[in-house]
């Protein structure tokens, strides 16, 4: 009886174990490793920078791509494998449980009656064995069948979702000067009829957990030009309740770039040269208000002390970094007081100028302002008679007025 109960019950279901969730495991440990590669080269891929080569950018795409392409096939595998070995577990684990009940009736002479009063049942469970083997042949067919259907158009079989727009992005978390940004993963969702953007924090390597979620109700979305961010696939989604305060995300891609700002009704942000209007600017508050004039006085004080000798003055860029961490801590009327940049060894004058750069291109208008634009491009053509051009420039100065004139003339003298 022991004997038979090993070769019938036991060492089947040993052999299923062994051989069939043996082979799922090792799957999995592929699927694993290879999604942790994915969300690493992703990663990395994220953190390029813009201002590279565009050949290394689109190296860095097609590698990704390439990626992309092998993880969905991968998954694609998987996914198939556990639909296997689930239907498999449905007659691989009863057909030795039955071999073991016919065993043990003929070994037991007195269990004959019994076996007849069973009969039925065996019988019956026979033929659903039979069914149920039947379908998984099926079953198995239309999966494949599916799963190349889906490989050949990936975009015809995406899962109806209630929302409009749904997936991962960056989000950009600003942190108190001088410590600067981080971008985290979440899971965004976004319901266009009452204008709901959902955004979960999300990190697979804790095993997917999640994180509290916010939400917001969408005000408008921006797409960032390529030069205000040092990242690729970004937009700024700005809420109701916090106008002026946009939260800057960003896409794996262009393309889903252009899904989000289609489904939240982005627009870009457009640079008028010639007349006024609204200029989405780059990270920052710059103004000419008081604390504006401080700040431009403060560096041009500097430069004037320390650097005014220097080779290339403006010309020479400083560590993005620094000059970063120097804007915020010029911006912060706390921090802005203490700074002693005349005397301080620990920011070189590339920086200072840096800054000061950075600050003016950050401002709402140019110096010379947009309707003044003209003005100032005329003189500098070739075309254009030597003899009236520095009257032109003169009387173009003085139509500028408070306060990028006063501002003009601290740059006056400066030069």
């Amino acid at each position: 009886m022991a004997l038979s109960v090993t070769e019938t019950l036991i060492k089947p279901l040993e052999k299923f174990r062994k051989e069939q969730l043996g082979a799922v495991k090792e799957e999995k440990k592929k699927f694993d490793k290879e999604t942790e590669k994915n969300y690493s080269l992703i990663d990395k891929h994220l953190n390029l920078s813009a201002k590279k080569k565009d050949s290394h950018l689109q190296e860095a795409d097609i590698q990704v791509e390439q990626n992309r392409q092998h993880f969905y096939e991968l998954s694609l595998e998987y996914v198939c494998k556990l639909q296997e070995i689930q239907e498999r577990k449905k007659f691989e684990f009863v057909e030795p449980m039955l071999s073991f009940f016919q065993g043990m009736f003929t070994f037991y002479h007195q269990g004959h009656e019994l076996a007849k009063d069973f009969n039925h049942y065996k019988m019956e469970l026979q033929i659903n064995i039979q069914n149920t083997r039947n379908r998984f042949e099926g079953t198995r067919s239309e999966v494949e069948d599916l799963m190349n259907k889906i490989r050949q158009n990936p975009k015809d079989h995406k899962r109806a979702s209630q929302f409009t727009a749904e997936g991962y992005l960056y989000v950009q978390e600003k942190r108190p000067a001088p410590f600067g940004s981080s971008w985290v993963k979440h899971y965004c969702m976004y319901r266009k009829a009452a204008k709901k953007f959902n955004m979960i924090p999300f990190e697979h390597r804790s095993g997917g957990k999640l994180g509290d979620g916010e939400v917001i109700f969408l005000k408008e979305c921006t797409k960032r030009p390529a030069d205000s961010i040092d990242r690729r696939f970004c937009f700024d989604v700005e809420a109701a309740d916090r106008p002026g305060v946009p939260v800057t995300v960003q896409a794996f891609s262009e393309e889903e770039r252009k899904q989000w700002l289609e489904a939240l009704g982005g627009k870009e942000a457009l640079f008028h040269s010639f007349n006024r209007a609204i200029i989405p600017r780059p990270e920052g508050s710059a103004q000419l208000d008081k604390m504006g004039f401080t700040i431009i006085r403060k560096c041009i004080s500097a430069v004037e002390t320390r650097g005014i000798n220097d080779q290339g003055l403006y010309r020479v860029v400083g560590v993005s970094s620094k000059v970063q961490r120097l804007l915020s801590m010029l911006m912060d009327v706390k921090t802005c007081n203490e700074l002693d940049l005349e005397n301080s060894v620990d920011w070189e004058v590339k920086t200072i100028t840096s800054a000061l750069k950075q600050y003016l291109r950050s401002l709402p208008e140019p110096l010379m302002t947009y309707e003044l634009h003209g003005d100032f491009i005329i003189p500098a053509s070739k075309y254009y008679v030597e003899v009236n051009e520095h009257s032109f420039v003169f009387n173009s100065v003085f139509k500028l007025q408070f306060p990028h004139e006063n501002l003009t003339s601290c740059y006056c003298n400066l030069c």
